[in-house]
């Protein structure tokens, strides 16, 4: 009778229930499956720089990182991540206490939440926001208060009134992303300096997500929020490689912050993966010293894909949100006499042979993210071209 009991209570732990196969395992699959291009996931269809790739192969063979590295991460590679924060933004972090190399963003993104979190903690986040984000204030017992980005001309944008109407005496943090997954937007220096305003006035951590930061486009600026007044103690920034460099399978990601938040985010950490990534971290060091004639190039790059992708989408019939940053493109299926974007997304394959991703998996407020998809453009040109002439075709 004991196995009874046991079997009426659902095996998974109820704080993810709510969290099935991630619509990115869906999409590929679906994507291999019907042999279509997969603008779904957002990782690059080519490798990044090859003296890049050569040294991680060169640290491979020299025994560098086949074993544990150390807790923190490889001093190299600290040391490098601190000098590309100064060189960047001025903004100077001691490598020794200041620094933590993580297992991707990812695994940055949930440290630092399993960390910083209490039970019933509220964190605010902007809606449609990366999966696991939610994931991860559920696992660490948190509740998640969404603010939602809305269409705004050709961008989404920001209510700074909603943002600060969303803080109640029960949060504890705000989770920013910018330049911000899926919808492209880059928050603006006064959007910024009001969210510092904000964290300050109502004494709140930040966790920042910047993983898209050399990937801005037009005259959009990245700017990190550690710079702001009052903000150097109170935030988390999280960068990574994979987005930066083309490696996306590498999860090199990291965390930069005042000595007592790196603190405690390691504590999650090491219980999480220990380390990982050994032989990666001494290349991403190599790699964030490239010139900068390498991320201009990368950008350059970047930006004439998301023109070719965007026009094309809009030859197609959608209406498209023009990103100011990341290697997305956010759509409105609407003017297609759509409305369903789960619905459209898991049909496209077979009209068009191309795979998407629906936004509205990223919105807890369903109805506003119902009508948006958004397509990657981290791609080789004449996967894109295909692409669009799939789309035209439909």
């Amino acid at each position: 009778m004991s196995g009874m009991t046991s079997s009426t209570r659902p095996l998974l732990n109820r704080r993810l229930a709510e969290f099935g196969t991630t619509i990115f395992a869906e999409m590929s699959a679906l994507a291999v499956r019907t042999g279509s291009i997969n603008l779904g996931q957002g990782f690059p269809d080519t490798d990044g720089p090859e003296e890049v790739r050569e040294a991680a192969v060169r640290a491979l063979r020299d025994g560098r990182g086949n074993q544990y590295p150390p807790g923190p991460g490889v001093p190299e590679l600290r040391t490098a991540i601190a000098a590309h924060q100064e060189r960047r933004y001025g903004l100077t972090f001691d490598p020794d206490t200041e620094v933590l190399v993580t297992a991707g963003a990812t695994e940055a993104i949930a440290a630092s939440l399993l960390a910083l979190l209490e039970p019933g903690d509220e964190v605010v986040a902007f809606e449609p926001y990366y999966d696991s984000y939610a994931a991860s204030i559920a696992m660490a017992g948190g509740r998640r208060v969404p603010v939602t980005l809305r269409p705004h001309g050709a961008s989404f944008r920001l209510d700074l009134d909603e943002l600060r109407a969303a803080v109640t005496d029960r949060t504890r943090l705000l989770l920013i992303n910018t330049p911000h997954n899926p919808t492209g937007t880059v928050l603006t220096r006064e959007e910024l300096t009001a969210i510092a305003e904000l964290a300050v006035e109502r004494d709140l951590l930040v966790v920042t997500d910047e993983v898209y930061e050399h990937l801005v486009f037009d005259d959009a600026e990245h700017l990190p929020l550690a710079a702001f007044p009052g903000m150097r103690e109170r935030t988390v920034t999280i960068g990574s490689a994979g987005k930066t460099f083309s490696f996306t399978g590498w999860k090199v990601g990291w965390v930069t912050a005042a000595p007592g938040l790196v603190a405690a985010v390691r504590s999650a950490k090491q219980f999480l993966t220990y380390v990982a990534s050994g032989p990666f971290q001494y290349a991403v060091a190599e790699a964030l010293a490239l010139p900068d004639s390498y991320f201009a190039d990368f950008r350059t790059d970047m930006l004439a894909k998301r023109d070719l992708l965007s026009a094309g989408l809009t030859d197609a019939g959608f209406r498209v949100f023009r990103p100011a940053g990341t290697y997305f493109v956010t759509t409105d299926i609407r003017p297609l006499g759509e409305k369903d974007g789960l619905a459209f997304c898991r049909a496209l394959p077979e009209r068009a042979g191309v795979v998407a991703i629906p936004n509205v998996v990223f919105y807890d407020h369903r109805e506003a993210g119902a009508p948006f998809v958004r397509f990657a453009f981290c791609k080789q040109t004449q996967v894109l071209d295909e692409a669009v002439k799939r789309l035209r075709a439909m």
